[in-house]
């Protein structure tokens, strides 16, 4: 993928926010992802997620942050050199910043939690625990002490 420098290479723009504003119907459809713009009208019929996700994300809007949640593979980022048109300096390097500082902290929470991260259980590992304490309070209410 091109680099994510806020100048632009020859022959590709440095899109204002403004520009992607009116870029957001469905034959011309662009969307900003880490300051990097992808013309991605031809992409919609094919986005495993259907087309109104991407339309929802367009019109100058930042998709950072929505693509990085979805956890899309290897293979959906490098698909999408072939949209690629441009940059945003408007939009990447402030995002870039706020993606680099929730990594951080999501990194911080994992270790503060040690082995019992909920990525090892699937994020119920408080379930046994719980279950353990429901069964000894209904031992304790029918059975008296």
């Amino acid at each position: 993928m091109p680099s994510s420098s806020s100048s632009s290479s020859p022959g590709q723009k440095d899109f204002t926010i403004e520009e992607l504003k009116e870029l957001n119907r469905s034959e011309n459809l662009h969307l900003s992802i880490h300051g990097k713009v992808y013309s991605i009208a031809k992409f919609l019929d094919d986005h495993p997620g259907g087309d109104e996700v991407l339309i929802s994300e367009s019109g100058g809007k930042d998709a950072t942050e929505s693509f990085e949640d979805v956890g899309h593979s290897d293979e959906a980022r490098s698909l999408m050199e072939k949209y690629y048109v441009g940059t945003c300096s408007e939009l990447g390097p402030k995002k870039t910043r706020t993606v680099k500082s929730n990594d951080r902290s999501t990194d911080e929470k994992s270790s503060s939690m040690g082995d019992s991260s909920s990525s090892d259980g699937g994020g119920f590992g408080y379930l046994v625990p719980l279950a353990v304490l429901i069964a000894y309070l209904s031992y304790r209410f029918y059975f008296g002490s």
